[in-house]
Formats: C-alpha cells, sequence, structure tokens
C-alpha cells in the first residue's frame, strides 16, 4: 500500500465509521496519546522496565495507531504525505549525506 493509497484508505474509513475527523488539536492530542503507548512498550520490550503479567505489548499494533492518527492529521490539513516525505528524505540527503558516514560514534 502506498503512502498516497493509506490517506485515501483512511478517509474512506472516516466518511463510513467515524462519522468525520476530530478537530486538529483534539488529533493532536490523540497522536500525543498514541506516541507515549509505544514509549511505555518500548521501555518495557526495549528499557529497564518490566511488564505488568497482563499487560498488552503489542508494539505493532500501537505504531499502526500513531500512523493513522498521523494520517487523519495530513488529511484534514490538506498535506500529501508521499509528497512531503519525500521533500523531507531529500532534505535530509542534502544536510546530512556526510554527517553520518563521518561520525566516529557510528562505526562498528
Amino acid at each position: 500500500m502506498t503512502l498516497k493509497q493509506a490517506q485515501h484508505l483512511v478517509d474512506q474509513w472516516i466518511k463510513q465509521y467515524g462519522v468525520r475527523y476530530y478537530n486538529e488539536l483534539t488529533n493532536m492530542a490523540l497522536l500525543t496519546e498514541e506516541v507515549g503507548e509505544v514509549a511505555r512498550i518500548m521501555a518495557r520490550l526495549y528499557g529497564e522496565q518490566s511488564a505488568k503479567p497482563d499487560e498488552n505489548l503489542d508494539l505493532a499494533d500501537e505504531l499502526a495507531d500513531v500512523l493513522f492518527v498521523l494520517i487523519c492529521i495530513a488529511n484534514q490539513t490538506g498535506i500529501d504525505l508521499t509528497e512531503a516525505f519525500e521533500k523531507n528524505l531529500q532534505k535530509k540527503t542534502n544536510r546530512d549525506k556526510f554527517r553520518h558516514i563521518n561520525n566516529p560514534k557510528l562505526k562498528n
């Protein structure tokens, strides 16, 4: 699935099941909440925190929640994520094409 297809699919889902998009500030709060859930799972799985006995640690599901809300924000603000991502990757390439390669901290 492409980003464009994902944006269309989320838009269709919102129109069919979600009634309407939450406003932008509500979606920003939801995005923050979902990122917090990813952080909780990362701390349990890869950090030093232990999980509660019946705690759900489904990282894939939480990352998908982040992506869903991010796509909602892009859709409601008129952002084409394919175009935005391509521009962002080019910006990073131009800015960092030698930075990481020459970073001694990243050498094996």
